[in-house]
């Protein structure tokens, strides 16, 4: 069960980083233009590409938050234990995307994960702030 969990949540999680290293709006490919698999074929206006992302923030929170109400069952061992697993992964996953880069790469690459860790690091003050329901 823990491992499925894990699994689980590193699969919610991923996108997720991805996601907020990218520009606003979502995926860059060739041109500038947005799109690209599926939605390369589908020869999508600018409002339709918007909506899509917007539809696929939504479905990326959504599948977070369900996921989260299960795993703030889990016993409190169980969910440190997870985090620091998850915690583990980002990493090497971060370093391994890191190596691919050039230097002047790099340094972007390090500022974007800086401002990730400062958003997330602001969010669980906020969430430590609110009192419990």
């Amino acid at each position: 069960m823990r491992k499925t969990l894990t699994a689980v949540l590193l699969a919610l999680t991923l996108p997720a980083v991805a996601m907020a290293a990218m520009p606003e709006g979502g995926p860059r490919h060739e041109g500038g233009h947005h799109g690209g698999g599926m939605f390369k074929e589908l020869n999508l206006s600018k409002e339709q590409k918007q909506e899509m992302h917007k539809l696929m923030r939504q479905q990326m929170k959504d599948r977070h938050d369900i996921t989260r109400k299960y795993l703030d069952k889990l016993p409190e061992a169980e969910q440190k234990a997870m985090k620091a697993e998850m915690d583990a992964s980002r990493e090497t996953q971060q370093s391994a995307m890191r190596a691919l880069l050039k230097p002047e790469q790099q340094a972007a690459f390090d500022a974007q994960l800086k401002k990730m860790q400062e958003r997330r690091a602001a969010k669980e003050a906020e969430k430590a702030a609110k009192p419990a329901n």
